[in-house]
């Protein structure tokens, strides 16, 4: 029986599971893409469907960006994999400062 593990012993084992495991992160990040490309065309058919008010357009394509921005850091980033866990708090403390000053922005003009 095969030690699969990385960084054994055996050379031919720890070449065979890395090509599992870069075969695997090909097959996420193909599928990703596609997903986003599909969120892409869907976007443009929302602008070009004139049966659309621009009042459901402008939040429904600003939902598809934010899942397109999650999918992007999930999977093109590699935010999935271990030891990415101090620049997910940089990112997430960032974000997290940016939603607070446009509240308040947006508090301050519109009150």
């Amino acid at each position: 029986m095969e030690n699969l593990r990385p960084n054994s012993a055996n050379p031919k084992a720890d070449l065979i599971y890395r090509r599992k495991k870069n075969a695997e992160e090909m097959r996420y990040q193909v599928v990703s893409f596609a997903l986003m490309i599909f969120l892409t065309l869907i976007a443009f058919a929302a602008v070009h469907f004139d049966g659309f008010s621009h009042w459901f357009v402008a939040p429904f394509i600003m939902l598809l960006a934010v899942v397109q921005v999650i999918f992007q850091l999930y999977y093109f980033m590699h935010m999935s994999h271990k030891g990415h866990e101090t620049p997910q708090l940089f990112l997430f403390s960032g974000l997290a400062v940016a939603l607070i000053t446009v509240l308040t922005f947006v508090t301050i003009t519109w009150i």
